[in-house]
């Protein structure tokens, strides 16, 4: 009888720890790929070509969500992961290789049983092999990187089929981008599109039961929001001196459908290297200071997944600097709200990164702190 009830209870304990560890792996999976792309000059200022080919490798670290967490329902169960990457430029001739470690997420635009439709994205690190260098490489042909350590940013459409809540099959095209954004010269960037076949495997399910809340809509409130940000810049010439950029933001925000903002504000930007240059060059004598701001009018959306905002803006210039020639510029990024409320005056409260670009030409990366009230 003893040994009876000694073997009942060892029984549940190794289920029920069984089951646990199940759980606790359920929905996680390993995703490989293989890219197939190529590198491209985008600048007239990139002097070595690319070559037909510049395959990748990514192997990426995923996490099917399953409802845990309100916004996991709303967003419609998104996959999150982090990916670790390998590029070949060029095979360490002139632009030579990156290794990349990137957190990414995975929106489903339309899902089936077995097939299904998504969007990707990617913000994090690259490390590159090659760069500018005038000692001891004396490398002065890559005027596209000029740092080791850069941003790595990549955004990928794909289909994926089910084959068994194993293994899921997926198939789609990418757009990957690297540089330093312009934080040390000369820095044009190295930007690559392709298509890229990879398989996932789940040890347990990638297909975890979720969990489904009835959840009451979030107001659609508007906030008063103010953002402060700051970088660094090298004037001109490689290994020049760094200044600092200054930045601000003054713009309303709408939520809508529980899960996004809508952004409507202005920009402000004063650059002290373009002060700075043309102070040294005698360019504007006497009006350095008000040919070194530009302003900007800018309309944006907010993908909001818990306490991470996933940010993208396009600005018209109102006022340009003495060397801005275009007049559309985009910025995207995160932000990380450290406060979230529905009440109070201060009802946000984040630190953000955003990558500015122009079309496919980066400009700067931008950190600091953003209030909503």
């Amino acid at each position: 009888m003893k040994n009876a009830l000694l073997y009942t209870i060892c029984l549940i304990w190794f289920s029920t720890s069984a089951t646990a560890q199940n759980k606790a792996w359920d929905g996680f999976g390993i995703e490989g790929y293989y890219i197939a792309g190529k590198a491209f000059k985008h600048s007239s200022k990139m002097r070595a070509d690319f070559p037909e080919q510049s395959p990748a490798f990514e192997l990426n670290f995923v996490q099917q969500t399953y409802g845990r967490k309100a916004w996991h329902q709303r967003r419609r169960y998104p996959v999150v992961g982090m990916s670790i990457g390998y590029t070949v430029y060029d095979k360490d001739v002139v632009y030579g290789r990156s290794f990349s470690l990137t957190p990414n997420i995975r929106i489903p635009i339309i899902s089936g049983k077995k097939l299904e439709w998504s969007f990707r994205a990617g913000f994090g690190l690259g490390y590159i092999t090659k760069r500018f260098s005038r000692h001891p490489d004396w490398d002065t042909l890559n005027t596209a990187m000029s740092s080791r350590i850069n941003n790595y940013s990549y955004f990928t459409t794909d289909l994926r089929y089910r084959v068994n809540k194993h293994l899921d099959i997926l198939a789609g095209v990418n757009f990957a981008h690297i540089s330093n954004a312009a934080l040390k010269q000369p820095n044009l960037g190295i930007n690559k599109y392709g298509a890229h076949l990879g398989v996932r495997y789940s040890p347990v399910s990638s297909t975890p039961d979720r969990i489904v809340r009835k959840q009451a809509p979030l107001k659609n409130r508007v906030l008063a929001q103010v953002r402060l940000s700051m970088t660094g810049k090298e004037i001109g010439t490689a290994d020049g001196p760094m200044y600092p950029i200054y930045m601000a933001s003054a713009f309303a925000s709408k939520r809508y459908w529980s899960k996004n903002k809508i952004l409507l504000g202005v920009d402000y930007e004063y650059q002290t290297n373009i002060y700075m240059f043309l102070k040294n060059n005698e360019i504007h004598p006497g009006k350095e200071k008000q040919n070194s701001w530009k302003s900007s009018a800018f309309i944006g959306n907010e993908f909001l997944l818990g306490r991470v905002g996933i940010m993208f803006q396009v600005g018209y210039y109102l006022k340009q600097d003495a060397f801005t020639k275009q007049k559309l510029y985009q910025k995207l990024g995160g932000n990380l709200y450290i406060i979230q409320k529905e009440s109070g005056v201060i009802k946000e409260l984040g630190i953000h990164a955003f990558l500015k670009t122009h079309t496919s030409e980066a400009e700067l990366v931008e950190t600091g702190i953003n209030l909503g009230f």
